[in-house]
């Protein structure tokens, strides 16, 4: 045994531990500089950020003073929370399960073979409606080596067909049924989300008892979360969704003979992952703990190893400057596999602009590749476990999803609540409150609400096959803002040149800069072009300077307060007189009040103001 020396650091040993107390003083003195006269909790409070389900991001996190921390176990044991299997994903990595979009059983046979020499270990297919035939399967699994890669299917109504075909695919080549590793993907109470049309349970029970039977690595159901993120559902939403789904398929199951324990065994859960890294995180893992409460429940509480896929969120994915997705299903990806997700897809970057090029299959794969074998990301079980914060945001969230998880009970279950309208109206408030997060801003869309390319050149793909709809809506951080950009676009094809709109600054540099940049984001967010005037010494000038511009009625002013309550008359009258029919002003309401006709300013409503001066211009809807 080697003893180490002492070296005499003490380092911070005989320093008292600072209190959270003489913490909350530092932060008073840091907010009343700012102009803020706030105390003890409520400095703390003036700090924080609020999230959906209730839930609240503090300035900091340290162990609870109270001692009453939820246990969170081991990895491989319940509640599941660290990890549903002992070494987690540390021994090869996560599933890097592709999909693959269309109805050629010859292309997707192409992609998938490309995709499995290149890093992908699982293919993702969409059978039926939108999807290849279940007649067309064998050609489009034809060379994999089914034994080897595993795959799940997306089969909506058609699951019953999609299923048998798979099944009797393994046994024409004959796959070992121990070796065959599958996701039938039935998900009967998904499709109704999706497309309001109910499907009997019965068959998908009847696979299932024969999977569990004869197939012991296919999973025949599958809980698809993402109808309901695709809805506008928050995170608790989703997972308290989830959880009355699977209990619905529990009980189908149970009743017809499969016991508590194989029922178990035939679910997959299928969570979204976004590029909110921390709630990822803590939803994957909440997840794992409210399912493990529930296998508790039904007497089987070693069964209760939810196995997830967590894919890259369409709702965050953009139409304009689709190359920031790359960006954004980096994070989720990473967030995914640090939450522990069994299987992880990144959609490609144009997915939502059609189908995805190899270029953008490529990078979605190797999204994966890079964090696995360049980063190592997934040699560490459950790497966030220990953190302050992601442990109480675990806990938190687990609580506002069980107890959205009893309102659905209440209310009859999951297929009952659909049916009704909780579901949608409850998913439809939460979209309503968060879309005016995206209209003001406080939620920033990187390319199309905030640094907009109005020169960008449109990404064209081949049109994707119709996605189901008829049930609960579909819809995207992106959509008020594409609309605006819509009618951007058609006014440049009519046209030949987009909208624009004059900005004045007035003053030096150190004045204008910065609501000068606000303006010039915020209006191209709306497909409408900034004219600058570098400088506008006086009235006479900036008329000058508006009238060579070539904009189309709207100016809008860029400088101080002060320089504003000294020059924003005269320059406004002075561009009316010279032909604006509308004058802004970049600031606070009340600001030279009657001198000009609007207000812009950080927390207004940019989608009702973009979409007024477009109004305004002539520009068509």
């Amino acid at each position: 045994m080697t003893v180490l020396p002492d070296d005499g650091l003490s380092l911070a040993a005989e320093f008292p531990d600072a209190t959270h107390e003489q913490w909350q003083r530092l932060v008073e003195g840091v907010l009343r500089k700012s102009g803020k006269e706030v105390s003890g909790e409520a400095a703390e409070a003036a700090l924080s950020t609020k999230l959906e389900d209730g839930l609240i991001t503090r300035p900091l996190y340290t162990a609870r003073p109270d001692g009453d921390a939820p246990d969170t176990g081991f990895p491989g044991f319940a509640p599941f929370v660290r990890g549903g299997t002992p070494e987690g994903t540390s021994a090869s990595g996560w599933d890097v399960r592709q999909r693959l979009a269309g109805s050629d059983p010859v292309r997707i046979n192409e992609a998938a073979l490309a995709d499995l020499e290149n890093g992908t270990t699982s293919l993702w297919l969409t059978v039926g409606h939108g999807g290849i035939p279940a007649e067309g399967l064998g050609r489009a699994l034809d060379g994999v080596y089914l034994d080897l890669a595993p795959v799940a299917l997306d089969a909506g109504a058609a699951y019953a067909d999609a299923a048998r075909a798979l099944l009797d695919l393994y046994a024409a080549r004959e796959v070992a049924p121990q070796a065959a590793r599958a996701a039938l993907g039935i998900d009967p109470l998904g499709h109704e989300a999706r497309t309001g049309e109910a499907l009997d349970l019965a068959p998908a029970a009847e696979l299932a008892r024969e999977t569990a039977a004869s197939w012991p690595g296919v999973r025949a159901l599958t809980v698809d979360a993402l109808p309901y993120h695709e809805a506008g559902g928050s995170a608790a939403e989703e997972l308290g969704l989830s959880l009355a789904t699977g209990v619905a398929y529990l009980r189908a199951l149970t009743d017809a003979g499969l016991s508590a324990e194989a029922a178990f065994g035939q679910l997959e859960f299928r969570y979204s992952a976004t590029a909110d890294q921390f709630l990822t995180i803590a939803k994957l893992r909440a997840a794992r703990r409210l399912w493990a409460r529930v296998a508790e429940a039904c007497g089987a509480p070693e069964a209760g190893a939810q196995r997830q896929h967590a894919v890259t969120s369409p709702v965050m994915m953009t139409r304009r400057d689709p190359w920031v997705n790359m960006l954004r299903t980096t994070v989720a990806c990473m967030a995914a596999g640090v939450g522990g997700a069994d299987s992880v897809t990144v959609l490609p970057f144009d997915g939502e602009l059609g189908l995805p090029d190899a270029f953008a299959r490529r990078i979605a794969r190797n999204t994966s590749t890079i964090l696995l074998e360049e980063s190592h990301l997934a040699r560490v079980i459950d790497p966030a476990g220990g953190s302050y914060y992601v442990e109480r945001l675990t806990d938190e969230l687990a609580h506002a999803a069980w107890e959205f998880f009893q309102t659905v009970e209440r209310a009859g279950g999951q297929a009952a609540a659909l049916r009704s309208g909780l579901v949608a109206e409850r998913l439809a408030a939460t979209w309503a409150a968060r879309s005016k997060k995206l209209a003001t801003r406080r939620e920033p869309v990187t390319g199309v609400s905030e640094f907009p390319l109005l020169s960008e050149k449109p990404v064209v793909r081949e049109p994707a096959p119709a996605a189901p709809s008829g049930g609960l809506p579909r819809v995207r951080r992106d959509e008020a803002y594409e609309a605006l950009r819509a009618r951007s676009d058609a006014h440049l094809e009519a046209t030949g040149a987009r909208p624009r709109i004059f900005l004045a600054a007035l003053g030096p540099a150190s004045a204008h800069t910065a609501r000068a940049t606000f303006a010039s984001n915020l209006f191209q967010a709306g497909g409408i072009e900034p004219v600058h005037d570098p400088v506008s010494v006086d009235a006479a000038s900036a008329a000058e300077a508006y009238a060579a511009s070539g904009a189309d009625g709207v100016t809008v002013l860029c400088s101080s307060d002060a320089l504003y309550e000294e020059q924003a008359g005269a320059v406004a009258a002075a561009l009316r007189s010279a032909g604006a029919t509308t004058v802004f002003l970049a600031g606070k309401p009340g600001t030279s009040a009657g001198a000009v006709d609007e207000y812009v300013f950080a927390g207004c409503d940019a989608v009702a103001v973009l979409s007024s001066v477009l109004d305004r211009m002539g520009v068509s809807s």
